[in-house]
């Protein structure tokens, strides 16, 4: 069966780890906990302004998110520095297995698109500068529906804006909060742990797959059908 993929950028498809060397070449020490806190303020900030319908471009969260982490840990980042930081949002790397991963998929007949919280933009840059925007049949952006992951509206746009149902296609994703987003909508979702400490939410709601890289997902595709 040919089945219409959702693949998550950002921590899916993009290291955003790339972020943090340069981070680390401005604050030292603190670039790995800061780091961590800039990628888990970013999403929350998502999260808050999806429950208050105040929907702004991603870039914002992030921004925002940068900023609060210069205050939380005492960091005076000048604004070149932060634009830099920001600039590396749209230049960032791929992992190893993606490249490879997504040519299988696409050779298998599978229909691809790149589905995000990110404008269609700032995905698309993303995409071109990491060599891999021609592998996928689009991109589907969250910011036509004005609210981000995981609410079931956006996975239903995806169905929409894709010609696709709930039961033939797939999202494809590292973020547990997305993986049960989209099952609870009535995808199926592949997890990617990315890394083995990686910790899937204990909420009852399993990943109907779990890879640990985009290309073991061709054959545990194959093994659903």
């Amino acid at each position: 069966m040919k089945y219409t993929l959702a693949f998550d950028v950002y921590g899916t498809l993009i290291n955003t780890s790339g972020v943090f060397n340069s981070l680390e070449e401005m604050i030292g020490e603190k670039a790995n906990p800061f780091v961590d806190t800039w990628r888990n303020k970013q999403l929350e900030y998502s999260f808050r302004r999806g429950l208050m319908n105040q929907f702004v471009d991603f870039s914002i969260c992030t921004q925002n998110a940068l900023d609060y982490c210069c205050q939380a840990f005492a960091v005076d980042l000048s604004s070149k520095q932060k634009e830099t930081l920001l600039h590396e949002y749209t230049v960032l790397p791929t992992f190893p297995d993606v490249k490879m991963g997504l040519q299988n998929l696409k050779e298998a007949g599978h229909s691809l698109y790149a589905f995000s919280n990110g404008s269609k933009n700032a995905i698309s840059t993303l995409l071109i500068n990491a060599e891999i925007r021609d592998l996928f049949n689009g991109i589907v952006s969250v910011e036509d529906v004005k609210v981000f992951k995981p609410s079931p509206l956006v996975y239903e746009h995806f169905n929409t804006e894709t010609n696709s149902t709930p039961s033939n296609s797939w999202l494809i994703s590292s973020n547990p909060f997305d993986v049960i987003g989209a099952i609870s909508y009535g995808m199926r979702s592949a997890w990617v742990q990315r890394t083995p400490d990686s910790l899937f939410d204990p909420w009852g709601i399993e990943p109907s797959l779990t890879i640990k890289k985009i290309t073991d997902l061709k054959d545990q595709l194959e093994k659903t059908e």
